[in-house]
């Protein structure tokens, strides 16, 4: 089983840092060639058959993950729910999908267009995590989707990959604030997330949060190539429970904001 989760997130990583290469520059600002300890990954969907929230988090219950608690994010049309393994070294799984009845009426029809395309056994294996955008999709309905959502025109773009993955403060040998990461971070020339503060969440609710802002990279759009925000790259700091054990979850308010990392800057 172990094996088996460390082969899943050895393709998800392969495929994330294919359009983030820059997160192989903050493992080397942060970790300094040491292995960096990834506390969690996160995947966007859309909430309908065949692809919806449950459908990705059956891969990862297959492996052993249970589900722990849930999230509603109200402005951004957004249910989610995380995932555990007793193994306290498997990185946390962070799984949102979009509302998509939430939507406009267009909004809707693009994203019922393209779900269509998707191959009726994608979903069958756990390939289907990091198989990137099952259909095809025009910068037209790519642009008109961001004027609305850009949870739903990354989705569009991007597809099923990990959205982020993060580094786990806790673990990191030579740093042990997420103030001293991010200054590390932004003296190496990155861009850091700002909505909400740049630092989200404190001590008082047992977790602390930052985020790189999306690198860019190019989509072949049915109609023409663009160049577009991709994946980033996330830092928590977890504090102690009563009994001692770090915090394992995730707080709304903080969370809401690490998706704006994707937005354009």
């Amino acid at each position: 089983m172990q094996k088996d989760i460390e082969t899943l997130f050895g393709h998800l990583w392969d495929n994330y840092i294919q359009v983030t290469p820059s997160a192989l520059k903050v493992h080397q600002l942060l970790g300094g060639g040491a292995p960096i300890v990834n506390d969690h990954v996160a995947f966007r969907t859309f909430n309908l058959p065949q692809i919806g929230l449950e459908t990705l988090a059956a891969h990862f219950r297959a492996l052993g993950y249970e589900e722990r608690d849930e999230y509603v994010f109200k402005a951004k049309k957004l249910y989610a729910k995380h995932f555990e393994h007793a193994d306290p070294d498997a990185p946390k799984v962070f799984i949102s999908e979009l509302k998509v009845e939430e939507l406009s009426e267009g909004a809707q029809a693009i994203i019922h267009k393209l779900v269509a395309q998707v191959p009726t056994h994608l979903t069958d294996t756990s390939a289907f995590l990091h198989a990137g955008a099952p259909w095809q999709v025009s910068g037209a309905d790519y642009q008109t989707l961001l004027a609305e959502s850009e949870y739903a025109a990354w989705m569009a773009a991007w597809g099923y990959r990990a959205n982020h993955f993060t580094v786990s403060i806790n673990r990191l040998a030579e740093f042990d604030t997420i103030e001293a990461v991010n200054e590390t971070l932004k003296a190496a020339g990155f861009v850091l997330n700002t909505a909400g503060g740049e630092v989200k969440g404190d001590p008082q609710v047992m977790l602390e949060q930052s985020s790189t802002m999306a690198d860019k990279a190019c989509v072949p759009f049915s109609d023409g190539v663009q160049q577009i925000p991709s994946c980033f790259y996330e830092f928590a700091l977890r504090y102690p429970r009563v009994d001692g054990t770090l915090y394992p979850g995730f707080v709304e308010a903080s969370a809401d904001k690490i998706f704006e990392s994707t937005n354009s800057m």
